[in-house]
């Protein structure tokens, strides 16, 4: 199995399941922005290089003062951190809650690091007819038998966002429980604002909910871990002093900044290609008989047609140099469930084609 630590994106496995001579893998395993990172970013880290004789600013002062101009907040509301997956666990040492709610399926550390930290999770489930979301009223249900709530919006691995009067019901039920409504919102940057149901704009009006974020997707810069979260300064505070000091290292710190100042141009440019190639990518595997949701992120859902597995596929894909995810072990899809990243056009070309090559021949 390529996801043998619960993730797309793992090249040392998959050479060790499909060969070095595979040669260098087209992953569609893992969801980064195609067009790679921002323009001059690589030079100006390489130029960095000499800063890692220093420690980083363990109040990433610069970088928080530069995020809060950008997106129109006081830097009291910010808590930056190491990568989405660092903020949920902060939130979870700062808040040491007995009962987690998820919405599944989910991104599986919502699941992971709750149990990690001591919680128990519960869980209700989204419906296939609602593209794997779950009822409003359904999660609004759970709010008051919990203490934190995660959300993903859009959520992953079905790309699919709730409405904002659906997120303003459950940030007034979320006041009145008292629980914490963590929002995770690492994808919502490959969707065009106008487009985009985020809280963010009226998020001082609800004390309890927190919005996750993530640079390293839209930016493509995974291998060097940022995110950060817009909370009440009172939990933030909570959360900051929860973390580990030099969490965030100098390069991605710096790095923030540059993609902060990257421009329109490239986030333009990045959606433009994504909505396009998203829906064209859609139209060729419900040609190849694939059951696909009408995602709004940068990945597409699809479940392959009988009797093809996710397994099956993945290791024959995998044997051609290509990687996808397998949805198999997300609680409330199934075997036949894979997901896959939305590229450019002709690497998109090629997944098409060599899946039809695959879902062409017999199935062993």
């Amino acid at each position: 199995m390529l996801e043998k630590y619960g993730h797309g994106g793992d090249l040392l496995t998959a050479a060790e399941l499909y060969g070095e001579g595979s040669g260098v893998f087209l992953d569609f395993s893992a969801n980064i922005n195609p067009l790679g990172p921002p323009p001059g970013l690589l030079e100006q880290l390489a130029e960095a290089l000499p800063s890692i004789t220093a420690y980083p600013d363990p109040g990433h002062r610069r970088f928080k003062a530069l995020l809060a101009e950008s997106i129109g907040v006081e830097a009291a509301v910010l808590t930056a951190a190491n990568g989405a997956a660092e903020s949920m666990a902060l939130l979870l040492l700062a808040l040491a809650p007995r009962r987690v709610g998820i919405v599944e399926p989910c991104f599986s550390e919502y699941r992971t690091l709750s149990e990690q930290f001591g919680a128990e999770v519960l869980a209700v489930r989204g419906k296939p007819e609602l593209h794997y979301r779950a009822p409003v009223e359904a999660i609004a249900a759970l709010l008051p038998q919990v203490e934190l709530l995660l959300l993903g919006q859009p959520n992953n691995p079905n790309g699919v966002q709730y409405d904002l009067d659906e997120l303003r019901f459950l940030a007034r039920e979320a006041e009145r429980c008292g629980t914490v409504l963590a929002v995770d919102e690492a994808f919502i940057d490959f969707i065009p604002e106008a487009q985009r149901q985020s809280l963010l704009p009226e998020l001082a009006a609800y004390r309890h909910t927190v919005l996750v974020r993530s640079m390293t997707k839209f930016y493509a810069i995974p291998g060097l871990r940022l995110g950060f979260t817009l909370a009440h300064p009172e939990l933030a505070a909570a959360m900051t002093g929860k973390q580990v000091s030099w969490s965030v290292n100098g390069l991605a710190l710096l790095a923030g900044e540059a993609c902060l100042r990257s421009g329109r141009d490239y986030e333009e440019r990045t959606r433009a290609l994504i909505a396009e190639e998203r829906g064209r990518l859609r139209q060729g595997l419900m040609a190849l008989r694939c059951a696909v949701p009408p995602a709004e992120a940068n990945f597409l859902l699809a479940e392959l047609p009988a009797p093809w597995s996710a397994a099956e596929v993945q290791a024959r894909l995998g044997a051609r140099g290509i990687l996808v995810r397998s949805c198999a072990m997300y609680p409330g899809l199934t075997a036949g469930h894979i997901r896959v990243a939305v590229k450019g056009r002709d690497d998109n070309a090629r997944l098409l084609q060599e899946l039809g090559d695959v879902l062409g021949a017999p199935v062993e």
